[in-house]
């Protein structure tokens, strides 16, 4: 696994949690990358994706409480979660895609089609 993950774990409702997740040099500026999730009984949901000019994307349901970023000189990608709710509560894990757009990097990891991704770190909310 050359995706990892970390910053996970347990808050109130309307907290805060950051994710990280590093990845190789060659992984990171090739691809989209993004973040998704899945919880148990429930289908993997593409949450957020970035693109390798920047751009980005979101699942409706997180706009506006959850913000991607990154920082190349790190190779790291970030998942700022704000405003939790227990609804939000599952295993997230980052990927890499091999997506022209973030928008399309978001469906693709929705059908798994991901070129590699992490083992997941997870988000509870209660």
């Amino acid at each position: 696994v050359q995706l990892v993950e970390s910053g996970g774990g347990s808050v109130p409702p309307g907290g805060s949690l950051r994710l990280s997740c590093t990845a190789p040099v060659d992984t990171y500026r090739n691809n989209c990358m993004g973040w998704f999730r899945q919880a148990p009984g429930k289908e993997r949901e593409g949450v957020a994706a970035i693109g390798t000019d920047g751009t980005t994307a979101y699942a409706e349901s997180v706009k506006g409480r959850f913000i991607i970023s990154q920082d190349q000189g790190k190779n790291t990608l970030y998942l700022q979660m704000d405003s939790l709710q227990p609804e939000v509560a599952a295993m997230y894990a980052c990927a890499a895609l091999n997506t022209r757009t973030a928008t399309q990097a978001l469906d693709r990891m929705r059908e798994g089609l991901y070129i590699n991704r992490g083992r997941g770190t997870q988000v509870t909310v209660s």
